[in-house]
C-alpha cells in the first residue's frame, strides 16, 4: 500500500507542478486552488508512503516521477521542446527510479 501511495503522490506532484504552469498563463483562482490541492496531496500521501519506505528511496522516488512526468506533461500540453536528449535523460531519471525500487 506505501508504493502505490507514493506512486500516486508522485502523481500529485505532476499535477500540482501542470497546475503551476496553468497558473502563469490564466491567473484564476481555480487554478491556483487546484495547485494546492494537488500539492498538499502529494505531501500527505509522500508522509504516509514514509512510514514503511526508507526516506531516501521514497524521496527520490517522489522526485522522479515529479520531474520526468512535469517533463512529459510539459511536452504533450504546453508544447515545450521534444528533443531526443532530452526523452533520453526523462528515461534515465525513471531507469534510476525503477533501480531504486529493485535494489533498496
Amino acid at each position: 500500500m506505501a508504493w502505490i501511495a507514493l506512486i500516486a503522490a508522485g502523481l500529485c506532484e505532476v499535477f500540482g507542478v501542470a497546475m503551476m504552469n496553468r497558473w502563469q498563463l490564466y491567473k484564476n483562482w481555480q487554478t491556483i486552488v487546484a495547485l494546492i490541492i494537488g500539492f498538499g496531496i502529494s505531501l500527505m500521501l509522500l508522509s504516509y508512503s514514509m512510514e514503511t519506505i526508507p526516506m531516501g528511496t521514497a524521496y527520490a522516488i517522489w522526485t522522479g516521477i515529479g520531474a520526468a512526468g512535469g517533463a512529459l506533461i510539459g511536452m504533450l500540453f504546453f508544447k515545450e521542446s521534444k528533443d531526443w536528449r532530452r526523452l533520453i535523460f526523462i528515461m534515465l531519471i525513471l531507469c534510476s527510479a525503477i533501480g531504486l525500487k529493485l535494489f533498496s
